[in-house]
């Protein structure tokens, strides 16, 4: 828990995914607003839904009206059964189980000035504009941060006044960077941030800097932030340095984020100028007006929230002032098809805002639909909403959810399907019923399935074929990947999104139409050298990947793996044989460690497990950093006769350990206390938390000597290779028998959710240790977890705006649109803010002879007869033994699923006439 100002709590772990895109401070600033939200239809509550689970100090909800018909359409808290009641009222009750933290209350009386001074921002939606124009104006004249926001139809509009001066703390939200100084010179102070090549240094004209570690011009270090101008990608200039020290070496340059302050005019003063009147869409907008849309209203909702985020706490840069955005694109691809008045008159139904736009033709089509979505996490609770609201699968279609993970805590923050009462609940299952709630019409099923090779005999030929479409909810790239290909393989319109925080994107697949999902991808993470995180780290990623990959999976798990293997395969005769094949093992490194686990480092107490943990801190953070220094010295010089320890390469020093010293006495008990408690773990003993007890015990221990060892060989020549066979048999004939192996080992695998299981005590101990040996300022546990836990980060604010997206593209799928124009791929930094819009690259189209194909989707041939034509005529490609194709695939079917498939994939092998091998599409053989 962190306190803020006001005494308030931040719960970090509920509020942990968005504290990595809004940060401690901006939390803080936002738990002291209070939020008054007018309007309670499907804009105000997407808003207030939001905004509430941002965690804001409180939020009223306020409207006058009662639920009609149209509302249903897009207001998802409100019923049937509440139809002629006060929006504002009903819709309180719901939005008050989101966040226990957020009291939410409603407001049903006339909207006053003197009302409105109770709170720090005001959203206005469903207004007029004398009543936008009158309280806008008044909100600006007492420092009142006021958003206006409203829909209509396929459209939608937002206007911001956050005052005459407000204060932005942060622009965009990134990370602040950082580089390792290789030069300076004295003529106009010209720095060359390229210790490794191509290392761009990253800085923007106009960027702050401050400098540390400067040897020689120390004039430099802890420095005012001062303004830089770029001159290069890999030097900036800063001004005339000719006055300071000379520069000797080293050095490290690091960007400040400075406050700026920015003003608004009020709406009085901010009317959209135009010259020439567009008479078509102004026609547009009063035939679609009456209408009421879930896709625009969770689009709108999602960023109209994150500016009152903005308005709360000074974090991101605001809209300046108004933003426009429509869907026309929904519409009929046919310019001459206008629906009738009739069409999209009001019967009485949830659906009437929506028939309103589009007819009643469209709502039937939906209600028939049958859609897969893999996922029911953020991306999926928001599509299942918007899904119940537009009505698909609310008829004789359905849609399928599957998720195999159950609900967390931390997921309560942004998937508002769920409560603290369905924790631990299977989240598939839970966000069904929760839709149902909200259109009981919708049928819906959930699965709890991984998708992949293994659910293929659930995921088969008759489940795709039965789908009209797909859509991912997925959180990482294989799975996507794999579901593409199942898409293109079965010619189904996939969604694709994702969310990092403020930034957002949407992709929408057509077969036949746009490139597939897997068509591009992004250029693969960078990955750190070896010789960096074992010997030359200069940054805490460095130091908390160390402790993640070399110090807890290999010391922790891999050691303790082997000899998990052992201990439950040494009364079989072959587990020898098992254990030396395990991957990427080494014989004699197996064996070993097994030894030691089950013999030498073997601990029968507490006090044991004491003892090895000293032990390794004494190996990992004074005897190892030792040995480096014995073989680099801190003045040794390269070939060159330059230092070695220069540029990204910081000299360690061995630390001595301490339980007095006051400056490093936590850090030290901290490390020892956690690794002895999952070293307990892993032997089934009980581990403890007295850390008076824990000192009493470290004054008996005994620690290893350093004594330095010799250069690393990198020949090895045949004696030392029969020594190694024969210390194979020496530890084969050390291992205990199976009579006497008494304990069970527990490996224990990486969990950074579990506050309670020492895993993340472990490696913010470890990586800060190793940060200490070189230097590098530490991390708290918050950034550690983010780093080492590689944590998405993620706000609602942005997965509401990036669905209501995908869902319109869901229409424009389910009208059937052919025009690759029609259809929008987008994306968005709600930071920024910035948003853009693309038409799909088309599917590339290779001609080969007179035959033109798109090689992302297959060609399906149901006789033999058309596919041997094709096969001699277009490719002039030949197989034998055509008449016993059937035959063929039955057989190779039922040996791969355990029963008989549909089709069967033929992959061609075509060379051109100068023997190249030649792209062509496989051959999917289908049976009937």
């Amino acid at each position: 828990m962190a306190k803020n100002g006001n005494d308030a709590e931040i719960d970090e772990g509920l509020y942990s995914r968005q504290l990595y895109v809004l940060g401690h401070e901006a939390m803080k600033r936002m738990q002291n607003s209070n939020v008054l939200i007018s309007g309670m239809r499907g804009l105000g509550v997407e808003i207030a839904k939001n905004v509430i689970l941002g965690g804001v100090r409180s939020v009223t909800v306020h409207d006058q009206g009662v639920a009609e018909w149209r509302d249903l359409s897009s207001q998802f808290y409100l019923r049937e059964e509440d139809l002629g009641k006060n929006r504002a009222e009903i819709s309180q009750l719901r939005l008050a189980e989101l966040n226990n933290y957020v009291p939410v209350t409603a407001y049903t009386g006339a909207l006053t000035e003197d009302y409105l001074t109770k709170f720090q921002v005001v959203v206005l939606t469903n207004s007029t504009l004398d009543e936008q124009k009158h309280f806008g104006d008044f909100c600006h004249s007492k420092g009142i941060k006021i958003i206006i926001a409203d829909t209509r139809g396929l459209f939608g509009q937002l206007f911001c006044d956050f005052g005459e001066e407000m204060v932005v703390y942060d622009s965009n939200g990134e990370q602040p960077l950082s580089a390792m100084i290789s030069m300076i010179t004295k003529v106009s102070f010209i720095q060359n941030c390229s210790p490794q090549k191509f290392a761009r240094h990253g800085f923007e004209s106009g960027d702050y800097v401050t400098f540390t570690e400067v040897q020689g011009m120390v004039e430099l270090n802890g420095c005012q932030p001062v303004e830089i101008k770029v001159l290069g990608p890999y030097t900036f200039s800063i001004c005339d340095t000719t006055g300071f020290s000379d520069y000797v070496r080293g050095g490290i340059v690091s960007q400040v984020k400075m406050p700026k302050k920015i003003g608004f005019v009020s709406s009085q003063y901010c009317s959209a100028k135009v010259e020439e009147l567009d008479e078509d869409l102004i026609k547009k907008v009063s035939f679609l007006a009456a209408g009421d849309l879930s896709p625009i209203n969770a689009f709108i909702g999602g960023v109209a929230a994150q500016e009152v985020m903005k308005a709360c706490t000074g974090k991101f840069m605001p809209i300046m002032q108004w933003l426009y955005f429509d869907a026309l694109e929904c519409l009929s691809e046919d310019a001459g098809v206008q629906l009738t008045e009739e069409e999209c008159a009001p019967r009485n139904s949830r659906y009437d805002g929506q028939i309103a736009v589009f007819g009643t033709k469209l709502q039937d089509l939906l209600a028939r639909q049958r859609y897969f979505l893999v996922g029911a996490g953020a991306i999926g609770c928001e599509l299942l909403k918007n899904f119940a609201m537009i009505g698909l699968a609310s008829g004789e279609g359905e849609v399928i959810v599957t998720d195999m993970d159950t609900i967390e805590k931390s997921n309560l923050n942004r998937q508002f399907l769920f409560r603290p009462s369905d924790v631990t609940k299977m989240k598939s299952d839970t966000a069904a019923a929760a839709v149902k709630q909200m259109n009981p019409s919708i049928r819906i099923t959930g699965h709890q399935n991984r998708v992949g090779p293994e659910t293929e005999r659930v995921y088969d030929d008759d489940f795709f074929e039965s789908l009209d479409g797909v859509a991912n909810a997925l959180d990482n790239v294989d799975a996507r990947m794999y579901m593409d290909r199942r898409c293109v393989y079965y010619r189904k319109p996939l969604l694709e999104s994702g969310t990092l925080g403020t930034k957002g994107n949407v992709q929408v697949v057509i077969p036949f139409l746009t490139e597939s999902y897997s068509s591009s991808q992004d250029p693969p993470e960078k990955s750190i050298p070896i010789c960096t995180l074992k010997n030359f780290p200069n940054a805490i990623e460095h130091t908390l990947q160390v402790s993640k990959t070399r110090q807890f999976k290999k010391v922790l798990w891999n050691s303790i793996l082997h000899a998990f293997v052992f201990s439950d395969s040494c009364r079989d005769p072959k587990f020898m044989e098992r254990t030396l094949k395990l991957p990427g093992a080494q014989p004699l490194e197996v064996l070993d460690a097994v030894y030691k686990c089950v013999v030498t480092d073997c601990p029968h107490s507490w006090a044991d497990c004491v003892s090895w943990a000293r032990n390794h801190w004494q190996c990992q953070y004074s005897n190892n950093i030792r040995q480096l220094l014995h073989n680099f010295p801190p003045d040794q010089l390269t070939s060159s006769g330059a230092p070695f320890w220069s540029g990204p390469k910081r000299c360690p020093h061995p630390l001595e350990f301490s339980t007095s010293n006051v400056n490093m006495r936590d850090l030290h008990m901290d490390y020892v206390l956690a690794a002895a408690n999952l070293f307990a773990q892993m032997y089934g003993l009980p581990g403890s938390t007295d850390r008076a007890g824990l000192v009493k015990i470290l004054q008996e221990v005994k620690v290893p000597t350093f004594t330095p060892r010799s250069g690393v060989k990198i020949h090895v020549s045949d004696q030392e290779l029969q020594s190694n066979d024969s210390k194979l048999e020496e530890l084969k004939t050390k291992l205990p028998t199976p009579e006497s192996f008494q304990f069970k080992l527990n490996p224990i695998e990486f969990e950074k959710d579990d506050d309670t299981n020492f895993h993340m005590d472990f490696i913010v101990a470890a990586s800060n240790l190793r940060a200490e040996n070189y230097d590098i300022p530490p991390a708290d546990r918050h950034k550690s977890k983010l780093i080492a836990g590689k944590i998405i980060p993620a706000i609602a604010t942005t997965t509401a705006a990036v669905v209501g997206l995908v869902c319109l593209e869901l229409i424009k799928v389910v009208q059937g649109h052919k025009k690759l124009e029609t259809y929008k791929n987008g994306f968005m930094n709600l930071a920024l803010p910035f948003f853009a819009y693309s038409e799909p690259i088309a599917a590339p189209r290779h001609k080969v002879r007179c035959c033109c194909f798109i090689p992302q989707v297959c060609k399906d041939y149901k006789t033999l007869s058309r596919f041997f034509m094709f096969s001699i005529h277009k490719l002039s490609f030949s197989c034998s033994d055509f008449c016993r194709m059937t035959e063929i695939v039955t057989k190779v079917s039922k040996k791969k699923l355990g029963k008989h498939v549909k089709a069967l994939v033929f992959e061609l092998c075509c060379n051109d006439t100068s023997d190249e091998d030649v792209e062509v599409p496989y051959v999917r053989y289908t049976i009937r």
